[in-house]
C-alpha cells in the first residue's frame, strides 16, 4: 500500500477507536462489523508504515507513534469539515449531524423542544440528542456539545457560561395541609424530604436568609430518587418538600399543582454551562447551534444571567 490509501475513512475509524479504546464499541457506532474496523485501521497502519494501535484482550491504546498521529489526524479532519462547510455557506445551508449530551430532565424539558425549533430553522442539520445526568466524557462518546448542571472538573474543552439555576423550596398544597408549613429553616427537620440520590450533600440543605444569615439544616426523608423527572412526580404525589430547579416546577406552580416554602430565605443556586469539543468549536453548524442554545436557554424560567462570565 502507499499514501494513496490513507482515506478519510479509514481515518475517521483511527480516531474513534483511539478515543473509545474498542474495536467492537466503534463498529456498533458506525453500524459495521467488527471486521470492517479492523481491516480499516489495518490498511491505515500499513499504508502509514507504522503500528499506530496496540492491542490487548482488554482495550485498544494508541502506540507513540499513534499518539502524534491522532493529534495530526483530527486536526486534518477538522479543516476538512471546515472547508466542506465553507464550501456548502455559499451555495446553500449548513448540513451534517450534531451530537449533544444534555442532563435528563433540561433535556425533556426544555432542550428538545428547542432542538425542535432549530431543526425548523436548519431543516437540513441533524440532532443527535442523548439525555442522561450521567458525566459523558465529550471526546470518547463522539459528543460535540453538552449542557451540564453543577461544577466541572473537565478543562481541556471549551466552557460557556448558560448562567445560573435557580432553586426553590417547593411541596404540594395536599402535603402541607396534612403536615404543616415551615416557618424557619429548622422546622424542615420534621418533615419529609425529597431528595436527588446523585447529588452529592443533599442530606443537608444550606438557606441563606434575607439579612445574609446563614442556615444548614438536617435533610432527610423515606425517598431518595436520581432523576428530576421522577422527584417532579414525587413533589406532585406529596411525598414530601424538595429543593427544585424552577425550570423543572414552573408550570406546577403556575397551575397551583406545588407551593413554594420559606420564600424569605433562598437556596444556592447551580451553575448552568455549555461544554464544547475544541475541535468542533469551528464546525458551522455546530457553531449554530452553540449560538441558537446560548440565546434560548436564557429565556428559560429560572435561568440567571451568571454574575461573572466566562
Amino acid at each position: 500500500m502507499d499514501r494513496s490509501d490513507i482515506t478519510f475513512e479509514r481515518m475517521r475509524t483511527f480516531i474513534r477507536v483511539a478515543e473509545r479504546g474498542s474495536l467492537s464499541a466503534v463498529a456498533r457506532e458506525f453500524g459495521v462489523g467488527q471486521s470492517t474496523i479492523t481491516r480499516h485501521v489495518r490498511e491505515l497502519e500499513e499504508a502509514v508504515g507504522v503500528p499506530l494501535l496496540s492491542r490487548t484482550t482488554r482495550r485498544v491504546t494508541m502506540t507513540a507513534e499513534g499518539s502524534r498521529y491522532y493529534a495530526n489526524s483530527v486536526q486534518i479532519l477538522r479543516l476538512v469539515e471546515q472547508a466542506s462547510d465553507e464550501a456548502r455557506g455559499t451555495r446553500g445551508a449548513p448540513a451534517g449531524t450534531i451530537r449533544i449530551s444534555c442532563t435528563a430532565a433540561f433535556g425533556v424539558l426544555h432542550v428538545s423542544r428547542l432542538i425542535f425549533a432549530f431543526q425548523d430553522r436548519h431543516p437540513d442539520i441533524g440532532v443527535d440528542l442523548s439525555l442522561t445526568d450521567e458525566r459523558v466524557d465529550l471526546v470518547r462518546e463522539g459528543v460535540d456539545i453538552a449542557l451540564r448542571l453543577g461544577p466541572l472538573t473537565d478543562s481541556s474543552l471549551k466552557l460557556r457560561a448558560l448562567g445560573q439555576s435557580r432553586r426553590l423550596l417547593v411541596a404540594s398544597p395536599d402535603y402541607l395541609a396534612a403536615r404543616g408549613r415551615p416557618a424557619v429553616p429548622s422546622d424542615l427537620s420534621r418533615h419529609e424530604g425529597i431528595r436527588m440520590s446523585n447529588v452529592a450533600g443533599s442530606e443537608t440543605l444550606a438557606l441563606q436568609g434575607a439579612g445574609g444569615e446563614r442556615h444548614t439544616v438536617p435533610f432527610a426523608g423515606r425517598l431518595r430518587i436520581d432523576h428530576g423527572l421522577a422527584a417532579r412526580q414525587a413533589m406532585v404525589a406529596g411525598r414530601g418538600i424538595a429543593p427544585a430547579h424552577r425550570w423543572l416546577v414552573d408550570d406546577l406552580l403556575a397551575a397551583g399543582l406545588l407551593e413554594t416554602i420559606l420564600t424569605d430565605y433562598s437556596l444556592p443556586s447551580v451553575p448552568l454551562n455549555m461544554l464544547i469539543v475544541p475541535e468542533r468549536a469551528g464546525v458551522a453548524r455546530v457553531r449554530l447551534l452553540v449560538e441558537f442554545l446560548t440565546e434560548q436557554i436564557a429565556a428559560i424560567p429560572g435561568i440567571e444571567k451568571s454574575i461573572s462570565g466566562h
